[in-house]
């Protein structure tokens, strides 16, 4: 009989042992974020009906806990939040095609290579560093999270980043760094590779706009990317399978493929349509983001009643007593881009609100965006 075991525990060579010791006993594992409150943990926890918690103060059964199938390596929760988490699961041999396929990419030796796990373990973006360098035996460092001196000292040649921590070191310490889970920045380090992936694939299979080994691309007849490949997930916790017959899964991204190379446009909510026209939020976002006065931009398209949704930026101000102002804002981009992805509005925040992994969440800014707007 195969349980679900919950790790409440901190980055360390005690979570490795812990996860380590629930592969052996044939059982599933799943990473709780240990930000979370402790209601929202035990609210996560009855969702997910463990069978087992392990954390600092020791391990304790659960009764009434479900049943895993055979060969059930990790349950990976999508959203980290509380309520109902989506959750998705992956075999063991879907994570043992992850890691071997993402290896082989980058060329890692076990001899002279070493990860460094520095991201949230509940993310599929940080654990599978941990299982990667397990199943390839490629030593290992996991931290309890993100410290640039700490990551700095490690004596990693590997490691998995999002931009915000690249921005916080220096990258020639590393031999390759893995970076994902927000776009990258225009200064890209010529040893940082970019990934494109969901908790669904296991990690990243896309490495710089090109497929790992064994994964397949395609488009549907509405731009949507679809992935094909041996780490995808099994099924979600919930019993329902997102694949469809043939095994692909649409993953709500829009994209195009050229020679071989997939760029994707963002979420298909992301997407931006102003009176008529496509606007697309990342182009103008790194347009914006070398604009005088931000320190950080996101843009996004709350419903207008005019030009169907509003390009609004949502700027930071790298000095708050002198931010930048809507006009100078719309003249830069229009410098670059068409007319019309220029923003209409201009929302100074104090802070972006962002998912773990540094995703800037459009949603939450949306609903906090004043009316009615400043307009040119």
């Amino acid at each position: 009989m195969r349980h679900l075991v919950a790790l409440i525990l901190p980055g360390g060579p005690g979570f490795v042992t812990a996860l380590q010791r629930a592969w052996d006993a044939g059982d599933a594992v799943v990473v709780l974020d240990r930000r979370l409150p402790s209601r929202a943990q035990a609210d996560v926890l009855e969702t997910l009906a463990v069978s087992e918690i392990v954390a600092d103060d020791g391990t304790t059964t659960v009764a009434g806990g479900r049943h895993m199938e055979d060969g059930d390596a990790l349950v990976v929760t999508t959203s980290g939040t509380t309520g109902r988490p989506k959750a998705v699961v992956l075999t063991h041999d879907a994570v043992a095609a992850s890691a071997r396929a993402t290896s082989a990419r980058l060329g890692v030796d076990p001899d002279r290579d070493h990860w460094l796990a520095c991201l949230p373990l509940a993310h599929v973006g940080g654990l599978s560093v941990v299982t990667r360098a397990l199943l390839t035996g490629t030593p290992l460092t996991v931290q309890p999270g993100f410290d640039p001196a700490a990551a700095m000292a490690s004596g990693a040649t590997l490691v998995s980043l999002v931009p915000t921590a690249l921005a916080r070191l220096d990258p020639a310490r590393f031999r390759i760094i893995v970076l994902g889970g927000a776009a990258p920045p225009a200064d890209l380090p010529a040893n940082a590779v970019t990934t494109y992936g969901l908790t669904e694939t296991g990690s990243g299979v896309v490495y710089d706009g090109r497929p790992l080994e064994g994964v397949e691309i395609r488009i549907g007849s509405d731009d949507e990317v679809q992935l094909r490949g041996p780490m995808l997930l099994r099924t979600y916790l919930d019993g329902a399978d997102p694949k469809d017959s043939d095994g692909w899964l649409a993953t709500g991204d829009l994209g195009r493929i050229d020679d071989g190379r997939l760029t994707v446009h963002g979420r298909r909510d992301d997407l931006i349509v102003t009176g008529g026209e496509n606007v697309w939020p990342e182009p103008v976002e790194r347009v914006l983001a070398g604009a005088t006065g931000v320190g950080a931009v996101a843009v996004a398209g709350p419903v207008d009643a005019e030009w169907g949704q509003r390009v609004t930026a949502y700027v930071v101000a790298a000095d708050p007593a002198r931010p930048p102002t809507l006009a100078d804002l719309r003249a830069r981009v229009k410098e670059v881009l068409p007319a019309w992805c220029a923003p209409r509005q201009l929302v100074l925040v104090d802070e972006l609100p962002r998912t773990a992994l540094g995703k800037v969440r459009r949603d939450q800014l949306i609903t906090r965006t004043p009316s009615p707007p400043s307009t040119t």
